[in-house]
């Protein structure tokens, strides 16, 4: 980890991470005054190189910096192989980790890993997911910020989980231990073709909200709920599941035996939403 990497992370150790985060969601949806929001869009955009020839709609047409970073993408650009039983990428970004949760454990980075149980703060359901396949995809400020299903089934409930606001970059990620079960999370639980599922948005310092798509409530007031439907909701392979207003991490862990997915797709390989990442085990 370099010098900056090293100052950033101290820096932070002493900043209110939850008064900052909720500083910068609000200054990211200024749309007014109009010419300076405009010049702070066109900012964003080339800061990060964003591939606007994707986008739905021409980078004039976003009134904020967070409008343009939860833009959608036109359609048929993000193609979902074809299979009930494939799973896919539910994000555009970089892979951090794939493997096995052995003994309810799952890799962070060389050297750390963390708690199935801790991750989604509930033993029951990490017992039933405990030594079956996980992904975890890194979404940087470049990428596309809408999260995706994995495969299609049902949707079973949810769960939102408080906790704190570390960043989720490279640099936390080799040094915070337990990061992703320490940082606030909504964890969406899928039964799906090939068993159960659940699929973890994790929140990370100046993500302002984690927004669910299928139901307005979930995470609403940053509260800690849990949510179990008495008719779950239907979910097709690829359809929207929420929305990252900042970068972040998406982890998907499916239930043991179940799921062979690409061990090829080594830490740093680039992915993209509805690429095949496996198949029925």
């Amino acid at each position: 980890m370099g010098l900056k990497d090293r100052a950033l992370l101290a820096a932070l150790w002493a900043v209110p991470r939850h008064a900052l985060t909720r500083a910068v969601g609000e200054a990211a949806g200024w749309a007014r005054p109009a010419p300076l929001a405009r010049l702070a869009v066109a900012g964003f955009a080339r800061r990060y190189r964003l591939d606007l020839a994707e986008a739905e709609r021409a980078l004039e047409d976003y009134r904020s910096v967070r409008e343009l970073f939860t833009r959608r993408l036109k359609a048929g650009v993000r193609p979902v192989a074809a299979g009930a039983d494939v799973p896919v990428c539910p994000a555009d970004g970089r892979i951090y980790q794939v493997g096995l949760s052995e003994n309810g454990r799952l890799i962070q980075a060389k050297g750390i890993d963390y708690s199935l149980a801790e991750l989604l703060a509930d033993d029951r359901q990490a017992a039933a997911l405990s030594g079956g396949a996980y992904l975890a995809v890194y979404l940087s400020p470049h990428d596309y910020h809408r999260v995706h299903s994995p495969l299609g089934g049902e949707i079973t409930g949810y769960a939102y989980v408080t906790g704190e606001l570390w960043p989720v970059n490279p640099a936390s990620v080799s040094t915070v231990r337990g990061l992703f079960a320490r940082n606030e999370r909504l964890v969406i639980y899928l039964s799906t073709p090939v068993g159960r599922c659940a699929v973890v948005m994790v929140g990370a310092t100046v993500v302002g909200r984690l927004r669910a798509s299928f139901d307005a409530d979930a995470g609403v007031g940053r509260k800690a709920s849990r949510v179990v439907y008495q008719l779950p909701r239907a979910i097709e392979k690829g359809a929207e599941l929420g929305v990252f207003d900042m970068g972040s991490t998406v982890i998907c862990c499916f239930e043991p035996g179940r799921v062979v997915l690409d061990f090829g797709l080594g830490p740093g390989a680039a992915v993209r939403v509805g690429e095949a990442v496996g198949r029925r085990g």
